[in-house]
């Protein structure tokens, strides 16, 4: 446990200044508006596609439903 202790002494100095600035960003007003419109895109074409799915397995259970009711 020692040595653990050890190793992670002399390494944690060194992993500290490995990277000394982030990553810049220098993407502009343009890329962002281009990014979020391309997300309202998405969603747009996202949301009625999983309404038709929630309609169309409610349809499929309704009906088996209907069916176990008629049969009994």
């Amino acid at each position: 446990m020692k040595a653990l202790a050890t190793i992670i002494g002399l390494i944690a100095p060194a992993t500290a200044f490995a990277s000394t600035a982030g990553r810049e960003d220098s993407s502009g007003l343009f890329v962002w508006i281009f990014l979020g419109f391309c997300a309202l895109i998405i969603t747009a074409q996202v949301v009625p596609a999983a309404l038709m799915f929630f309609g169309l397995a409610k349809g499929i259970a309704g009906k088996r439903t209907v069916n176990a009711i008629a049969k009994s």
